[in-house]
């Protein structure tokens, strides 16, 4: 496996990541004890147009910058590792599990999802305490849940119109 970004790497993961500083910086759905964003809807989108390591980078970056920009700097590094790690395993359901198949993606960002909830209900705890982290958790689920509803149809979409064929990376 190539381990070097070329340029094109690197511009793709940039809009990507851009995109998905917009999806969770500016797309936000008031709910109870705060907002929920559409973020993660990019994050799996990512995934599925340039792969694990192109889409970890993205949504890791991009939802970083969205914390940094938005006040939240005490979450910049967790949220970086966090949403790279729930890109990494949709990713490798993806393309290594269920080797690319049409709703391959689903049981990926199913699971990378709720490894998402747990790690930050989990981060929560040392930050503030554990009845703040379970008080947050409906929240991050219905977030998570919102991003892969999305994501499903807005991926649907792009396949039946032939888009994400064309639009797609293919995992080195």
């Amino acid at each position: 496996m190539d381990r070097n970004f070329t340029t094109k790497d690197i511009t793709v993961t940039s809009i990507a990541a851009a995109l998905v500083f917009v999806m969770t910086f500016f797309f936000k759905i008031p709910a109870p004890g705060g907002y929920t964003h559409l973020g993660d809807c990019m994050i799996f989108i990512a995934v599925m147009l340039l792969g694990t390591r192109r889409g970890a980078f993205a949504g890791g970056i991009g939802a970083a910058l969205a914390d940094a920009l938005g006040g939240y700097t005490h979450y910049i590094l967790p949220t970086f590792f966090i949403k790279a790690i729930m890109a990494v395993i949709m990713g490798v359901f993806t393309y290594k599990i269920f080797n690319d198949k049409k709703w391959g993606w689903l049981p990926g960002a199913i699971v990378g999802g709720a490894v998402q909830v747990l790690l930050y209900t989990l981060i929560k705890i040392p930050m503030y305490d554990l009845e703040y982290a379970l008080i947050r958790l409906p929240g991050n689920i219905m977030q998570t849940g919102t991003g892969i509803v999305i994501a499903a149809a807005l991926i649907a979409v792009l396949d039946k119109s032939g888009v994400l064929g064309r639009l797609r990376f293919r995992e080195k």
